[in-house]
C-alpha cells in the first residue's frame, strides 16, 4: 500500500519545526532574565526569536539563517465563504458602501473590507447577518506609530468591526528592526483577541523580496496574527501565486493566508486557492463566484464573417 504523500509532507512539516525549534532554544538557553519568555519559529531558511516580558510586552527579537521546510496546503471551502467583499476607494460613499453590504448579505461573503470611517455604517446594515465587518488599519503605507495602530484599532472595534487587517511598517522590515516590526504587530492583536477580533497582517510583498516575506511571516505568527495577508492593492502589484505558496510555506497549517489585489476571475482566486490561500480580498467578489462560464458568457460573441467581395 503506498503511503499517502500529502499526510508524509505534514509529518516531515512538524518533525522539522520542531526539530529547529530545538536547535533554537538550544542555542539560547539561558538567555532569557527577569521572567521573560521567548518563542522561536522556523521556516524557509530563517528562525525567528521574540521575547516577552511578564505583561507580553516584546523586548527582543531577532533573525538567523537555517534551513527550510515544506508546507501544508488546507483543504478547499467554500468560495463565497472565502471572500472579503472590498471597497477600499478613497471616493466611496455612502450609497457604495451599503451595496456592498446588501451584496455581502445576498451572496454569502465572508466580510465586507472597507476604510475605518465606514465600520458604524457597515455594522448596522449588516446586523442579524453572518458577514463580519473587516476594516483596515495604518493603510495604506503601514508607517503610522505602532500606538496610533493600537488606538485606531480600538476605535474600530468599539464601532463595530470584527477583523482587522493592519498593514505591517515595511520601513522597519527592511531596516531589520524586527522588534519595532513585532510590536507593531503586537499591539493590534493584543487589542483585537481582546475583543474577539481576527487580525490579518498586510505584507505588501510587493515591496519586499522573499526573505523579507518569509521574515514578516515568521514574525506575525509569533506576534499571534490570525493570517497573513500579500498586498493592499494601493501598492507596486498584488497577490502573486507565488507569494501566497511561500507564505502558505512558512506559516504551515496553523494561520490563514489572505491573497489580495488584483483577484479578478474566477480563474485569479482558484489559484490562490489552490496556492494555499484561504481567504480572498476582491471588489469583484461577484463575478469571481458565478464561476468560469460566467467569464466567457462576459466575452464579446466572435463576429460572423464577412463574405468575399463578388468580383465583376
Amino acid at each position: 500500500m503506498l503511503p499517502d504523500m500529502q499526510k508524509v509532507e505534514q509529518l516531515v512539516e512538524i518533525i522539522t519545526r520542531e526539530v529547529l525549534i530545538a536547535m533554537m532554544e538550544q542555542q539560547y538557553k539561558g538567555e532569557p532574565h527577569n521572567g521573560e519568555q521567548c518563542k522561536f519559529t522556523c521556516a524557509d531558511g530563517l528562525c525567528v526569536k521574540t521575547c516577552f516580558d511578564r505583561t507580553g510586552q516584546v523586548v527582543s527579537a531577532g533573525a538567523e539563517r537555517l534551513t527550510s521546510t515544506l508546507g501544508v496546503i488546507p483543504e478547499d471551502v467554500s468560495l463565497a465563504k472565502m471572500i472579503d467583499h472590498t471597497l477600499l476607494k478613497a471616493d466611496a460613499t455612502p450609497d457604495q458602501i451599503a451595496q456592498l453590504c446588501y451584496e455581502a448579505r445576498k451572496y454569502g461573503f465572508a466580510s465586507v473590507c472597507i476604510n475605518p470611517t465606514w465600520v458604524p455604517l457597515c455594522a448596522k446594515l449588516l446586523e442579524g447577518s453572518d458577514v463580519k465587518v473587516c476594516t483596515v488599519i495604518g493603510f495604506p503605507l503601514g508607517a503610522t506609530a505602532p500606538d496610533v495602530k493600537v488606538f485606531e484599532t480600538q476605535n474600530a472595534l468599539h464601532q463595530g468591526a470584527n477583523e482587522i487587517d493592519m498593514v505591517l511598517n515595511i520601513g522597519a522590515l527592511k531596516a531589520r528592526d524586527l522588534e519595532l516590526v513585532t510590536r507593531d504587530i503586537r499591539g493590534v492583536v493584543k487589542t483585537s483577541h481582546a475583543r474577539g477580533a481576527l487580525v490579518k497582517v498586510i505584507l505588501e510583498t510587493s515591496l519586499l523580496n522573499d526573505e523579507e516575506k518569509v521574515l514578516a511571516s515568521l514574525i506575525s505568527k509569533q506576534a499571534e496574527a490570525d493570517f497573513v495577508k500579500t498586498s493592499t492593492g494601493f501598492s507596486t502589484g498584488g497577490a502573486t501565486v507565488h507569494d501566497v505558496t511561500l507564505m502558505r510555506r512558512v506559516v504551515g497549517p496553523e494561520m490563514g493566508v489572505k491573497a489580495s489585489g488584483g483577484v479578478r476571475t474566477f480563474e485569479d482566486a482558484e489559484a490562490m486557492v489552490k496556492a494555499g490561500a484561504t481567504r480572498i480580498g476582491a471588489s469583484a467578489g461577484i463575478k469571481i463566484i458565478q464561476g468560469p462560464a460566467a467569464d466567457k458568457a462576459q466575452s464579446p460573441a466572435p463576429a460572423a464573417p464577412v463574405p468575399a467581395a463578388k468580383s465583376y
